[in-house]
């Protein structure tokens, strides 16, 4: 009988996890750069099962807060790389497109959508950086510059902001089965020389990436703020 007690206690306990889990950002709206592919579309996706309201940045800022009313999250992931070989052959173009994309326009979008977070009391902003940010790819040198930026904007943005009650927070992923880096994981020479590397030996989806961008939008992360959580698979990029 009390076996039977304490089984239903354990079923119904993580039933209400789970129950919370998929509501824990019921309510909330979402902006996601970059949000048709890859990374951008599993962290959508998981907002969304979490009860989020996403919103894709080309819809802009003053159409979501027409049609949602207000601003609770922002991902920002988009990113370019038109550059791969010796870091010395790259151009000032190169390195214009590089630093314009991925890193001033993450801070220009988070300027933006700072006002309208306050008004809600609060808010939280998720930059999705990479393993190469610690870790510079030989091939891909202004592309890590640019990645190890967005570290040190998570840093710089997080003890100011948090005076609104905004969370800032990174996410640094290693090699993930999307579009984007399927130079990459296509080459099978190149991925078992990198698989040497992880402590768990395949590479990773975007899901993987998408469910820990939306805890770090969620409650249950509310005292975390500053951070980089690397998802590598084990890549020893950092103590």
């Amino acid at each position: 009988m009390l076996r039977s007690v304490f089984r239903s206690l354990r079923t119904n306990t993580v039933s209400a996890r789970r129950s919370m889990a998929q509501s824990s950002l019921a309510g909330k709206v979402a902006i996601v750069t970059a949000s048709t592919d890859g990374i951008g579309l599993a962290a959508a996706e998981a907002l969304g099962k979490r009860g989020a309201h996403v919103v894709d940045r080309e819809k802009l800022v003053q159409t979501t807060l027409e049609k949602c009313g207000g601003i609770d999250i922002l991902v920002s992931n988009a990113a370019v790389n038109p550059f791969f070989g010796n870091i010395m052959d790259s151009t000032e173009d190169v390195w214009d497109k590089i630093l314009s994309v991925n890193v001033k326009s993450a801070f220009l979008m988070t300027k933006l959508v700072a006002p309208h977070m306050e008004k809600r009391g609060g808010g939280n902003v998720v930059f999705v950086s990479s393993v190469a940010g610690y870790q510079p790819m030989q091939a891909l040198g202004p592309y890590s510059v640019s990645k190890t930026a967005l570290l040190g904007l998570t840093r710089a943005l997080a003890p100011e902001l948090a005076q609104s009650n905004i969370r800032v927070n990174c996410v640094a992923p290693g090699v993930i089965r999307t579009r984007f880096s399927s130079a990459l994981w296509g080459n099978d020479d190149m991925m078992d020389e990198f698989k040497k590397q992880l402590s768990i030996k395949r590479i990773g989806e975007p899901a993987e990436i998408g469910s820990v961008i939306a805890f770090l939008c969620s409650d249950e992360a509310s005292y975390i703020t500053g951070e980089t959580v690397t998802v590598t698979g084990g890549v020893g990029c950092r103590l």
